[in-house]
């Protein structure tokens, strides 16, 4: 999946170091980043030295990979769209790609946090600007005392199972158009468990047994955090589907399932665990 970097290391500590010339800074404008390609498909990151105007004072530490370390912009400049020759805004939906796994990683949890400092400059609870604090990733207001740490929204992906079949679906009104596994946010004073089951019948109005977890995952580009379950059918198979949420849903069986494993999403690596029945069923049913 897209955090799997090895033998490569995510480090997230907080520090105040100031950028360098050779700093990566990931840049974004709206929903896109600033990114080049090159005759490999590769992506490539600019270093600060690389900007045209190199003020030191509107970038923070974002996170290091390895000995690489990430830059982004302070809230404030955030609006300020940076040119850097040889490069050019894409959409964060289309940084997807195997062959640049790392960059992947780095780009999603940028944006991450560059979302998360923007929507809070200012205390919500009493509107005095916040200040970052000096012991880890976390923003209080000197006013009220109000903390405020990274958000982290729990989510579920879910393998609806019925028998040598899984159930697929299309979201409705998204971007996103390709097959994907049922899906949505937990609820407050909700269960992961109970978010799974909730989803399955509000979607697509079927009855299932006891969900099973299987892996984790983190989605920056919506500061998710993806629990993913697998769950076999309890009833009729018949789908009754929710037009808001989906545009479709259906039983595809095993062996020609429309959707592999990416090596990026836990959704894709979900239904290729899914097809390779012994391993599935040796997990599943143990």
């Amino acid at each position: 999946m897209i955090q799997d970097i090895a033998p490569k290391k995510f480090y997230n500590p907080i520090c105040f170091d100031t950028i360098t010339a050779k700093d990566k800074v990931v840049l974004f404008d709206e929903r896109s980043v600033l990114i080049q390609r090159n005759d490999q498909n590769e992506l490539i990151i600019p270093s600060f030295c690389e900007l045209k105007e190199q003020k030191e004072e509107k970038f923070q530490y974002a996170f290091s990979i390895d000995q690489t370390r990430y830059f982004i912009k302070k809230a404030e400049y955030m609006q300020e769209k940076e040119q850097v020759e040889g490069y050019g805004y894409e959409a964060l939906s289309t940084i997807r790609q195997l062959i640049s796994k790392e960059i992947c990683f780095a780009v999603m949890s940028a944006w991450h946090l560059a979302g998360w400092y923007r929507d809070n400059r200012f205390c919500g609870r009493c509107a005095t600007t916040t200040i970052h604090s000096q012991k880890e990733r976390m923003l209080y207001c000197p006013g009220c005392g109000n903390m405020i740490y990274p958000k982290i929204a729990p989510a579920v992906i879910i393998g609806v199972v019925d028998r040598d079949r899984l159930l697929l679906s299309k979201y409705a009104g998204r971007e996103y158009k390709k097959y994907a596994l049922l899906a949505g946010f937990t609820e407050f004073g909700e269960t992961a468990e109970e978010t799974v089951a909730r989803e399955v019948f509000e979607e697509v109005g079927l009855h299932i047994g006891k969900p099973k977890y299987y892996k984790s995952q983190p989605w920056g580009i919506d500061s998710n955090i993806l629990y993913g379950f697998f769950v076999s059918l309890k009833g009729e198979a018949k789908i009754s589907l929710d037009p808001n949420e989906l545009s479709l849903a259906e039983w595809h069986e095993r062996g020609k399932i429309p959707a592999a494993d990416d090596g990026i999403s836990l959704t894709r690596e979900m239904i290729g665990f899914f097809e390779d029945k012994e391993r599935f069923e040796t997990w599943f049913f143990d």
